[in-house]
């Protein structure tokens, strides 16, 4: 196949049909802009099943996703989307750069879900932008902007309450979305790599979190998840 893109956990393949790709899992590991790197054996399979697994229930809920169809462990037919360059943040527990950033303590309650915009690059270092910055940059239209701040939110809604009832905390998550054919979708995926997935009870790490932070048996994170969604 055709390699149109690699990132830093996925390729994307040209597929026969032009608005169609081919995504492909890697079990590559970084952190910090690429400041760390390492491996985490199966991370791209359990990736795969996992994002398929939320894209495919967000559809059935009337989300629109760049999702067609798993092709095999490591791959997944999708539309081929133009990436709008927004990182969306959603965040419903303090955690991470928003707790370093505003002196909260991990796991400290916030009033309501905050949402967050950065800058898609990782030569700036994905700096955070406010909804002046992206119409001064021309990232994405108004009626972009709300249609994409509107589907954060029920998507943070669906899986909330999806995963509260397998006991998990969605602390918080990153979306991505893209243009096709005048719509705005969902695309990139839904992981341990994206979200911060935390035990209901005893608040342990499920997530990328534990390669950050280099804990042992960093692949539990990922078997756990995958385990609680019954893939």
């Amino acid at each position: 196949m055709n390699l149109l893109y690699e990132g830093k956990a996925k390729k994307v393949f040209a597929a026969d049909e032009p608005d169609k790709c081919v995504v492909c899992y890697k079990d590559d590991a970084t952190a910090f802009n690429g400041q760390k790197k390492g491996a985490i054996e199966g991370k791209g399979a359990f990736n795969n099943k996992i994002t398929n697994f939320f894209m495919g229930m967000l559809e059935s809920h009337g989300v629109r996703t760049h999702y067609i169809k798993e092709l095999s462990d490591r791959e997944t037919l999708v539309t081929k989307v133009e990436i709008i360059p927004l990182e969306v943040i959603v965040r419903n527990i303090a955690a991470g750069s928003l707790a370093k950033r505003l002196g909260l303590a991990e796991g400290a309650a916030l009033a309501c879900t905050v949402l967050e915009f950065c800058y898609k690059s990782d030569e700036l270092g994905d700096p955070l932008l406010n909804e002046y910055h992206i119409a001064a940059l021309k990232l994405a239209s108004p009626e972009e902007l709300e249609a994409i701040k509107t589907a954060a939110f029920k998507i943070n809604g669906l899986l909330t309450n999806y995963l509260e009832a397998v006991g998990i905390l969605l602390v918080d998550f990153k979306l991505e979305f893209g243009r096709f054919k005048g719509e705005i979708l969902l695309a990139d995926e839904i992981s341990p790599d994206t979200c911060r997935f935390w035990d209901a009870q005893t608040h342990e790490k499920l997530d990328k979190d534990r390669f950050r932070r280099d804990m042992e048996n960093v692949r539990k994170g990922y078997e756990e998840i995958s385990g609680r969604l019954g893939l």
